[in-house]
């Protein structure tokens, strides 16, 4: 009997496109789904008839409960070597296999300093007014050179953010509560103090840390009141970092010159979600890892990741030791 493999969240329709998957062709048929499944029961009756599933970062969970309703599944690859809403154990118990693929830290870079520069410079906002005939220049762009870029998190993704800052003039400085000086020195970068005292001080502050019990809501209403009303907030990591209700009165209040946001606290965002039409806010629909290497990283492994599993020998399994 043939195979089947769900490959989830496809919405451009893309999965057969970035990678070559004629090597598993004879033994499985795949089916994209362009829509995302919002709801377990949902998952549940639209994946019953799939032996393989193919799922994008943290977007859908698994947990114990949605397995026991899939008999049928063996496999899931989802794209990175990190995922925290698939439940290891209940897979193992119900005989189903885990494995990642690699991701790279290039695209969030990228990303963050796209909504960085366009908050800076309006760029939203003239450029609608150049195409609909409004006023010729509406805006006086903030500068960075010379100004401050608060970082927290300096990992693979805030070290490179960092870099670009650096290579732009700006002052860096970064914290997180595991932070060393040595790390920031390696960098090129100051250790801010504390958290408070980074956020005072900075002109654009831009989270990348990831999403555990310490760092949920780092950012609450006390902590979005110490930024400058001229300061700028970008969001490339996780939602929950950041308290949504804080950051929303935070931009209808004018309280900071703007945000960026990528990731939002339920994706993709509804349709009368109050992020969508929030002032002072240039989001995008979580795009940080949307580009066409890193899907022909993911999807070239995912097909590696069902072909070696056919072979017996699972590749890249999760989680990582």
């Amino acid at each position: 009997m043939r195979l089947r493999c769900a490959v989830l969240d496809d919405f451009q329709q893309v999965a057969k496109e970035a990678a070559d998957w004629s090597s598993v062709a004879g033994e499985v048929d795949v089916v994209s789904f362009d829509a995302h499944l919002p709801d377990e029961d949902a998952l549940a009756a639209a994946l019953a008839g799939f032996d393989i599933v193919v799922t994008l970062r943290e977007r859908v969970a698994f947990p114990g409960s949605l397995l026991a309703r899939l008999p049928r599944l063996r496999l899931i690859v989802a794209s990175g070597m990190r995922n925290s809403v698939i439940d290891y154990a209940a897979a193992e118990a119900h005989g189903v296999t885990v494995c990642g693929t690699a991701s790279s830290s290039a695209p969030p870079v990228e990303l963050t300093w796209a909504l960085l520069l366009g908050l800076a410079r309006g760029l939203v906002r003239e450029s609608n007014g150049l195409r609909e005939g409004g006023p010729w220049q509406q805006t006086v762009g903030a500068d960075l050179h010379d100004r401050r870029l608060g970082l927290l998190g300096l990992g693979k993704i805030g070290s490179r953010v960092a870099q670009v800052g650096l290579a732009f003039g700006m002052r860096v400085s970064a914290w997180s509560q595991n932070l060393t000086r040595e790390r920031a020195d390696e960098v090129g970068v100051e250790l801010a103090p504390s958290r408070e005292e980074l956020l005072r001080t900075a002109d654009f502050v831009s989270v990348h840390l990831a999403l555990g019990e310490r760092t949920r809501g780092l950012l609450g209403p006390a902590e979005l009141a110490l930024l400058k009303p001229t300061a700028y907030l970008v969001n490339t990591s996780r939602a929950a970092v950041v308290d949504q209700d804080a950051l929303l009165a935070a931009l209808h209040e004018g309280r900071i010159a703007g945000a960026g946001v990528d990731v939002f606290d339920t994706e993709p965002l509804p349709a009368g979600h109050p992020m969508r039409t929030a002032p002072r806010l240039l989001a995008t629909p979580h795009l940080g890892y949307v580009s066409q290497a890193n899907y022909a990283t993911y999807y070239g492994q995912a097909v590696e990741a069902i072909r070696s599993y056919l072979a017996g020998s699972p590749v890249r399994r999760l989680p990582a030791p």
